[in-house]
């Protein structure tokens, strides 16, 4: 991962808290000072925040195991899914749908639904029902698609989950405890940060400064998943040396026989 510039965190307004009326004690470690009645977070220590979640992360990611992107709030929808999509991680911007976690099993059920409405589109099945059947259907679809497309792909439960505003996604934070589950976030200084395993202290409400955290971590999952490749692709090459090796010395061996028989 490219080194983490004091100034491009500050330019991206990553040092901004919230308001010291506002703060939760729990934060204390993480703030600087204050400058107008606003915390000033320590950028220091998110820049040593940001390492150590990138490492984990990036060891996440080469395992071959999900990171769950979630983020809800308006300014932070859109930069999410982008930056989840660039490197191929489930995310969800939409309302959280309760038991995403701990009753996932329900929640494949809804995603495979979508996958049959698909089929049926497809088979023909679709065009023989009413046309109420087909708009009760086409409705379902486009609610499933809404809430939980960007997790189609998900076949099992993700290795971790990465929160944008950690009060605003309490419910997600408290099923991921509830497994055990990694949990990684950008944590502004109104929040609790204990419930998270990987605090990285920073502004969680500016569009700036969100689209910079989470383009160092995303960088750290690509290269994680590059790794990923280069082990298989490796181990592949390995594979096929060792097959090329056992075709030759079988060649050699019947190659004897024959001048043997002669």
């Amino acid at each position: 991962m490219a080194n983490i510039e004091i100034k491009e965190l500050l330019d991206a307004g990553v040092h901004f808290g919230h308001l010291t009326r506002k703060w939760n004690p729990n934060m204390a470690q993480y703030i600087y000072t204050e400058r107008n009645s606003v915390h000033i977070i320590d950028l220091y220590k998110t820049v040593a925040k940001i390492e150590e979640a990138a490492k984990a992360l990036k060891k996440i990611a080469a395992s071959g195991r999900k990171i769950l992107f979630v983020a809800t709030k308006k300014q932070a929808k859109d930069i999410v899914a982008e930056k989840a999509e660039s490197v191929n991680m489930p995310y969800i911007t939409e309302r959280w749908p309760g038991g995403m976690l701990t009753n996932f099993v329900t929640i494949r059920k809804a995603v495979k639904k979508m996958a049959q409405i698909d089929r049926m589109k497809q088979d023909g099945t679709f065009k023989a029902l009413s046309k109420r059947e087909k708009l009760q259907i086409t409705r379902q679809r486009a609610k499933l698609e809404k809430n939980l497309g960007s997790i189609s792909d998900m076949t099992r439960l993700p290795g971790a989950i990465f929160v944008v505003d950690i009060k605003r996604e309490h419910i997600a934070i408290a099923e991921a405890k509830k497994l055990n589950m990694p949990i990684f976030a950008m944590v502004d200084t109104n929040s609790d940060p204990r419930p998270v395993n990987f605090v990285i202290p920073s502004n969680d409400d500016a569009s700036k400064s969100i689209d910079k955290i989470l383009s160092y971590i995303t960088e750290a999952i690509a290269e994680g998943l590059n790794e990923r490749k280069a082990d298989k692709d490796k181990a592949m090459a390995e594979k096929e040396a060792v097959k090329a090796k056992a075709e030759k010395a079988t060649a050699v061996e019947k190659t004897t026989e024959v001048k043997e028989e002669k």
